[in-house]
Parts: C-alpha cells; sequence; structure tokens
C-alpha cells in the first residue's frame, strides 16, 4: 500500500477505447485525479460497475480527471485482455481512459493489490486516498454509492484535508504473470473467500 503524501508514479499506457497514450500529462489543470484498478472479469467491479460510469458523468469536464487501469494477465483471464476491456468500456459507458497495463509495471510501482482499488491525488499529485468505493459488497445488500472516494474527491476540490481514517478495498487479486508476482503480493494474496472464488 502507496503511504500517504507519495508522489503519483508516472505511466504511459494505451487507452483501449481510442489507442491514445495516457499519462499524468494528460491530467495536467486537473484539481484532483482518480486512479483505479479495475478488471471486466471480476464480480466485486460488476457489482459496482455502474457507480464507476456515474462517476465518470458526473465529473465530466470538471476538475477532476478520473483513469481506469487493468493489470491482469489476459492469459489468465481472456476478458481482460485490451479487446475485453474496450467491450467492458461500452457495456458499461465509461467515459474516461481505459488503459491496459501489459507489463503489471504501472500496478506494481502503484502497489495495487486488487480490483477495484482506488487511489485519489491532489492537485500536486500527492496521495491523499487509497481505498474502498465505498462499503458495498455483492453479498451485504448495502447501496452501491461511491461515498468514500466522492467524500474524498469533494474535500479535495474544497481544499479540506482527506479524513485519513481510510477503508482498503476489497476484492479478486490482481492475475500477474507467473513470475511477475509483486513482494507484496503473498501477504495481500485471498484477502476474503469470495476473492478466491472469484479467480
Amino acid at each position: 500500500m502507496l503511504d500517504l503524501g507519495t508522489k503519483a508514479p508516472d505511466f504511459s499506457l494505451p487507452d483501449v477505447t481510442t489507442g491514445c497514450t495516457t499519462s499524468l500529462e494528460t491530467f495536467g489543470g486537473k484539481k484532483a485525479l482518480v486512479v483505479m484498478f479495475i478488471c471486466h472479469h471480476c464480480p466485486f467491479v460488476k457489482h459496482v460497475s455502474g457507480e464507476l460510469a456515474r462517476l465518470g458523468r458526473d465529473y465530466a469536464g470538471s476538475s477532476v480527471g478520473i483513469l481506469a487501469i487493468s493489470s491482469n494477465d489476459p492469459a489468465v483471464s481472456p476478458d481482460d485482455s485490451p479487446e475485453g476491456l474496450k467491450r467492458m468500456a461500452a457495456e458499461w459507458g465509461l467515459s474516461f481512459p481505459v488503459c491496459h497495463d501489459e507489463s503489471q509495471g504501472v500496478a506494481k510501482n502503484y502497489a495495487a493489490a486488487c480490483t477495484p482499488d482506488l487511489y485519489l491525488f491532489d492537485e500536486e499529485r500527492r496521495l491523499v486516498y487509497r481505498g474502498q468505493l465505498d462499503d458495498s459488497r455483492p453479498s451485504n445488500n448495502r447501496p452501491v454509492t461511491g461515498a468514500d472516494i466522492r467524500a474524498a474527491i469533494e474535500a479535495v476540490l474544497a481544499g479540506r484535508a482527506v479524513n485519513p481514517d481510510q477503508k482498503p478495498s476489497i476484492g479478486c487479486n490482481i492475475k500477474w504473470r507467473a513470475g511477475n508476482e509483486p513482494g507484496y503480493y503473498a501477504a495481500a494474496a485471498n484477502p476474503l473467500p469470495l476473492a478466491a472464488e472469484a479467480r
């Protein structure tokens, strides 16, 4: 897990919907930047897909940049190939860049462990939030509201400090290529039985 205050690691990744290269520079001038690690197949991500699309619509044209990255190995999950991700963006109505991290290096640089995994950076691209979208899970019957990430975004936009009491995200483990697992993977693996079932 990245420490709060960490500068956003840079990246250069292809947007699967446009073919354009996306980097931190793409979001220059934005007061806040949301970086989310998601994928097409995971039930935890599917459960919140409508709210991810709403975030894109609600902050379209604002001073908030949003980016989704999938780092899963397509050999493990074919739906997470660039073609599968392009279908995902269209099916879910995602209006922000959706990028494929083929090398899995960006996920490692962000210490991403699961999907969904959300990060919020302020105008100086310092990390101010990392954790869950909200308290909803596929099996707990709580509404999907995006409350946690939305509260953090609104704090940044208002120039307020983000609440440091942050709940880690829970979901499906990132599907690393064999031999490419990061050092933190063993500690983060199988956060709960559902994650294992969602493989």
